[in-house]
This record gives C-alpha cells, sequence and structure tokens, in this order.
C-alpha cells in the first residue's frame, strides 16, 4: 500500500481523499504517539489553517481528535505555515497541525505535522501514527477529555518574531504583495507595514473558495502587472500557505528562489551569518547559481528536490541558508521551515540596507536557460540507468563543458522521466534536451 505520508504530510482532495475521519484518526494517532512516549502530563497541540473553506470542516475534526486522545488544542485560526512552525515552539506546545495544500488549489486540502520544537516529525514517527491509525483504545473520559481555547495574539505574536529576525526597515520602499487569496492574506501586509514599507496588498481577500485561483507565486503574470500599474520597487508573491516567496523587480522581471538565496548568501557572508560560507539548494537549482556561489567564495551543497531533504542537510552541517528554486527559502536561525514572509523581509531589507534596486542586486547571479522535458515511460528506474541513455548523458556533458549540465530524474508520482538541461543559450539546451528525451523514450 501507499504510505499516507507524502513529502509535505497528508493531503488529497478534501473530504474526497482527504475524509474528516481521516483527520480525526490521523491527530488522534499523533496525540497518543506523545502520550505512549511520556503520560507524565496533559499534552498540547497547536492548530493552525489556511482560508480554504474545507478549512473550517477538517479543523473541526483534527480538533476533535485531538481532545478525544486527552490533548489540549490551542486553535490560532488562518495564519501562515511558518507561523504555526514558530508558535508550537514559542507558547511550548508539543505537537504542531496545519491544514492546508500549500499552492495546490482550492478543492485540495492537507494536514502537516509539526514537532515540540517546530520541525517537521521524522519519517519514523509518521510511519508510527499511520501504522496506529485505526486502532482500538480506550479513550479518556471526564476530566481527562481535552480542552480547546483560541489564542487571539497569534498574528502578533508571529511578526514580532517575523521584524526581530528581519531588523533592516524599509522605509521609503513601495511594494506590492500577492498574497493569494491565502494563508498571509492578513499576516504578510501587517508585517510588511510595520517594518515601514508602503504596501500596495492584492489578491488578500480570501473567500474560502479563491485560494491560489490564477493568483499567488504560481501565477506571477498578477504581481508583474500590478508592480507596473503601481510604479512599485518591487513585488512579492506568496502561495496558499505563504512558506513560499518570488519576486518581481520594478521593471516586472521575475526573481526566482535560486537569485533570492544568491542575494541572501551574499548578505551574509558580508555579515558573517553564513556558516561555513556554505549554501544549500537541491539539484534543480540553476547551474548560474553554482557559478555566483563559486565567484562568491560560497560552497555550495546540493540535496534531493523537496524541502524536507534540504532542511535535513541544513540541520546535519548546521547551516544557515538553504532553499529550493520555487522560493521554499529556509533560514535556520529564526525559523525551522520554509518562511516566505522572513525570506521577503530580509530580501527587501539588502534592497533598502544597500539602496541597490532589486534587479541591481539580482546581477550577483546570471541564471542560464534551463529546459525541462517529461518523458513518459513504462519503467521509470529502468529507463534512467539503461546503457543507450547514460551514454547520450555522457556525450550531452563533455559538449556542454562548464557551460551547462544535464539533470535526469524519476518522478515521484507517476512513470516519467524528468529531463533537465541548462546550456548557454535556450536554443542548445533545447535541443540537447529533445534529443535525450528522444533516446529515452525509446527505452522498452
Amino acid at each position: 500500500m501507499a504510505r499516507l505520508f507524502g513529502t509535505d504530510g497528508v493531503r488529497g482532495l478534501a473530504n474526497g481523499d482527504l475524509t474528516p475521519e481521516l483527520g480525526m484518526s490521523v491527530s488522534s494517532a499523533a496525540a497518543r504517539v506523545l502520550y505512549d512516549r511520556d503520560d507524565s502530563r496533559r499534552r498540547v497541540a497547536l492548530v493552525g489553517r489556511d482560508p480554504r473553506a474545507s478549512g473550517e470542516m477538517l479543523e473541526a475534526a483534527v480538533v476533535a481528535g485531538l481532545t478525544s486522545a486527552g490533548a489540549d488544542v490551542l486553535r490560532i485560526g488562518v495564519l501562515p505555515t511558518p507561523a504555526v512552525a514558530y508558535l508550537v515552539k514559542e507558547l511550548g506546545a508539543d505537537l504542531g497541525v496545519m491544514i492546508s495544500a500549500s499552492h495546490n488549489p482550492m478543492p485540495d486540502n492537507g494536514i502537516k505535522l509539526f514537532s515540540a520544537g517546530g520541525n517537521k516529525l521524522p519519517d519514523a514517527i509518521e510511519d508510527e501514527i499511520e501504522a496506529r491509525l485505526h486502532e482500538h483504545v480506550e479513550r479518556p473520559t471526564g476530566v481527562h477529555v481535552g480542552r480547546v481555547r483560541d489564542v487571539p495574539d497569534a498574528l502578533r505574536r508571529y511578526t514580532d518574531h517575523l521584524l526581530i529576525a528581519a531588523p533592516s526597515r524599509l522605509d521609503g520602499i513601495k511594494m506590492v504583495v500577492d498574497c493569494a487569496n491565502g494563508a498571509a492574506s492578513e499576516a504578510a501586509p501587517d508585517a510588511y507595514r510595520r517594518a515601514g514599507a508602503e504596501v500596495v496588498a492584492i489578491n488578500a481577500e480570501p473567500d474560502g473558495l479563491n485560494i491560489n485561483d490564477g493568483v499567488g507565486s504560481t501565477h506571477l503574470d498578477v504581481l508583474q502587472a500590478a508592480v507596473l500599474e503601481h510604479g512599485a520597487d518591487l513585488g512579492i508573491a506568496h502561495d496558499g500557505d505563504a512558506d513560499r516567496c518570488l519576486a518581481v523587480d520594478a521593471a516586472g522581471d521575475v526573481v526566482d528562489g535560486d537569485q533570492i538565496m544568491a542575494i541572501l548568501a551574499v548578505a551574509m557572508c558580508e555579515s558573517g551569518e553564513l556558516t561555513d560560507n556554505t549554501l544549500v539548494a537541491t539539484v534543480m537549482s540553476n547551474l548560474g547559481l553554482h557559478l555566483a556561489m563559486r565567484e562568491q567564495g560560497v560552497s555550495l551543497r546540493t540535496t534531493a528536490v523537496g524541502d524536507r531533504y534540504v532542511l535535513e542537510e541544513l540541520r546535519s552541517g548546521g547551516y544557515s541558508l538553504g532553499g529550493e528554486q520555487s522560493g521554499h527559502v529556509v533560514l535556520p536561525g529564526h525559523a525551522t521551515t520554509g518562511d516566505g514572509l522572513l525570506t521577503a523581509l530580509r530580501l527587501m531589507g539588502r534592497v533598502a540596507a544597500t539602496d541597490t534596486p532589486l534587479a541591481g542586486l539580482t546581477k550577483v547571479m546570471r541564471r542560464l536557460p534551463q529546459v525541462l522535458v517529461n518523458v513518459r515511460v513504462a519503467d521509470k528506474a529502468a529507463a534512467v540507468v539503461a546503457p543507450e541513455v547514460t551514454a547520450a548523458v555522457a556525450d550531452a556533458e563533455v559538449e556542454l563543458g562548464e557551460t551547462g549540465r544535464v539533470l535526469l530524474r524519476q518522478s515521484g508520482t507517476e512513470q516519467l522521466v524528468r529531463v533537465m538541461v541548462e546550456a548557454a543559450s535556450e536554443q542548445n539546451a533545447q535541443d540537447i534536451a529533445d534529443r535525450l528525451a528522444k533516446i529515452v523514450s525509446a527505452i522498452r
């Protein structure tokens, strides 16, 4: 059977794959796992959600599951995922639950779990929770049933933390923020205004149905148009749960996660914050980031695709900056997970501190043209190791030299091989990608 927990919690079609019964079972099992490790005290869980309509239903189910297992619940309402991670630690909770499907469309939803320190749960704990979903247990009664209370100052606590973690004032900066009609719709404009920026907030009116609907970090054309319309210095785009940040400069050009990491790495190197002068990124980061960091004397460590792998590498090496091209950026000195608002504050802080437009800061890195071709195959594992494929990849790497890169990887969910090629020109990258894709598709 497929594992219930994916790379980012439990996710699926709300009230279809992800039912309230499943939400109740997952949260109840998580509480029981906590009590099995230490039943000497009452356990506390913190629950937040994004504004999609099904979150109301799933929040009720999760709260019921937790309290039925004897855990007390602190309910913080609609706030970003990184706010849940932070407040779990800040409020001394034993468990954090975020109900969100991030950048997925409105009909989907998900359940993400955080440990007492605000970190994502290890695979072993998730497996234990899954194994105990349907066990028969004697539930607590009377005074041992969990209680629920709201945390009315959760937003202020979170934005206070952000302003401490990103101390540079933003006075004089005019910016547009696209909140994706998601969890950051109140928190992001509030944080940026408190930092001193002139803020134009768009897509910040969630109605439960419009989250990620043609807006946010996966639809940057909306932000690009707004930046030009308002004559702003820059724009920031978040996804539905605001763990992601992408940017747009004053001319409307996109600044992706690789460029943001390059800018922050240089800033942190100058301030002495960049541990071992090392940046952590995934194998999908642009070769331009590798070349830029080499020029700056910064080491670049790469991981598999997925923010959990970036987090693992950051923790194991004690590093202070990492992330993904998609805009998930982690600053472990201030957050235990990707925080789009913190990333945006640090990026805009660099603009303000250097008095340099965002377009000027992006010059630290030249983004090489990158082409990605998805090839459907009968056996993805066999295709990537086939002798004719490995030989063709080797020939392409010789052809590209240090001015390009080839990466073949298997899809995690489909019988696809993803062929990625970077080269000095887009036409060269496309030609090589098409050539390799043809060879991969011929594997039987």
